[in-house]
């Protein structure tokens, strides 16, 4: 259960960190993301891989910082790569925006990798730990309604944002 709060917290603070980034670079707010509620799918994703690949070294946070960067860069790249060459739609453009040095293709860029870095201590040294204590504290029950009533509707949102986009 705890996983999928880490997978409902990713999609969140993902979402939360496009608009902050949006409303600086664009100068005004604008709804970020492909569902309709305050999540983005592909940062539940890489909370997923860094929990899944990242979390096994919390011990070495160098080898965090730089597995984060790069399993989350590699989803981001490989991500907007396929969107845009199999269904010709492209979600993010470094191209135009900024703070993008480095950036590949538009895809990816150091700024977007760093971030994901940064996130990953950020989840390995602090999220996890406080979810972990968390759930030690409440019982089955109680943790199986805070977990799937955020996922399921995390998912249901994304299968109807998906039908009707």
């Amino acid at each position: 259960m705890i996983f999928v709060l880490i997978l409902v917290f990713g999609g969140v603070f993902g979402f939360i960190y496009e608009e902050i980034f949006y409303r600086v670079d664009l100068g005004y707010f604008t709804k970020r993301g492909t569902t309709f509620g305050p999540w983005i799918p592909i940062y539940a994703a890489g909370a997923a891989l860094m929990t899944i690949f990242a979390y096994r070294f919390r011990k070495r946070p160098l080898v965090v910082f730089v597995l984060s960067g790069f399993l989350c860069g590699a989803l981001e790249y490989t991500v907007g790569y396929l969107l845009f060459h199999l269904q010709g739609v492209r979600l993010w453009d470094y191209n135009v925006e900024i703070w993008n040095w480095g950036n590949i293709d538009g895809f990816i860029c150091f700024r977007s990798v760093m971030f994901f870095a940064i996130s990953g201590l950020f989840l390995v040294y602090v999220v996890v730990p406080v979810l972990k204590k968390l759930a030690s504290g409440w019982s089955k029950p109680v943790l199986s309604a805070v977990a799937l009533i955020p996922g399921i509707a995390f998912l249901l949102d994304i299968v109807i944002s998906n039908i009707l986009h």
